[in-house]
């Protein structure tokens, strides 16, 4: 039976904390909040968009999600989308997955059209060449909804697929769709989440990751 694993973007294949946080500020300032109230933003480079934006505009007193999410989509494809690198390792874990013959997929809460240019940019279209993530108008934005899509489209068998990711979303998505998750310590989320959402297994370094699956 092939071997599927899903793999998440931000904070597990890329770092791309900086440009998302200089986004998220940008739209605060442009809706006339004053950033800096904000503090630390990594607990927002992750889940799905609307919730950060939402979670973070309410600490504002503010409901303009709409406007926030168009504010910060517009900022991030034109200047932050490329403010990223892929994390050390990565690149080797991902050539040993795809030489074992695992068919390796994207499953990310960004939109996709932005994580296809990212995905491209850093040169991971050769070991991931499937990308899924939310669509524009909000479909899939719940990542158990696009874990389910990806097993439906691919026909990947759940017993046989593996969630790879660095958040709470995305141990709880595999969960949903009762297929195995591996947390990775060298993203945002850290142990304390991935362990209290209920990883099956936690990952040190990608390096790790080849040795779990």
């Amino acid at each position: 039976m092939n071997q599927a694993v899903l793999l998440d973007l931000d904070g597990t294949l890329a770092d791309s904390r900086p440009g998302i946080i200089a986004c998220f500020r940008h739209m605060l300032a442009e809706l006339g909040h004053d950033p800096a109230e904000a503090g630390d933003l990594t607990w927002a480079v992750g889940p799905p968009m609307a919730v950060s934006v939402g979670t973070l505009l309410a600490k504002y007193g503010d409901d303009r999600l709409d406007l926030g999410l168009a504010t910060y989509r517009a900022r991030y494809s034109a200047v932050a989308i490329y403010d990223c690198t892929v994390f050390p390792g990565v690149m080797a874990m991902l050539a040993a997955l795809k030489d074992a013959g695992r068919t390796l997929c994207l499953a990310t809460s960004k939109r996709r059209d932005f994580a296809e240019r990212v995905v491209d940019y850093l040169e991971l279209r050769q070991y991931v060449p499937k990308v899924y993530g939310a669509l524009p108008g909000g479909g899939l934005d719940d990542k158990k909804d696009l874990l389910a899509e990806i097993l439906r489209a691919e026909g990947f068998d759940a017993a046989n697929t593996t969630m790879v990711g660095d958040r709470l979303h995305d141990i709880h998505a595999a969960q949903a769709n009762n297929i195995r998750s591996i947390g990775v310590l060298w993203g945002y989320g850290g142990q304390a989440e991935l362990q209290e959402a209920g990883a099956n297994i936690l990952a040190e370094t990608p390096d790790d990751v080849l040795h779990l699956l």
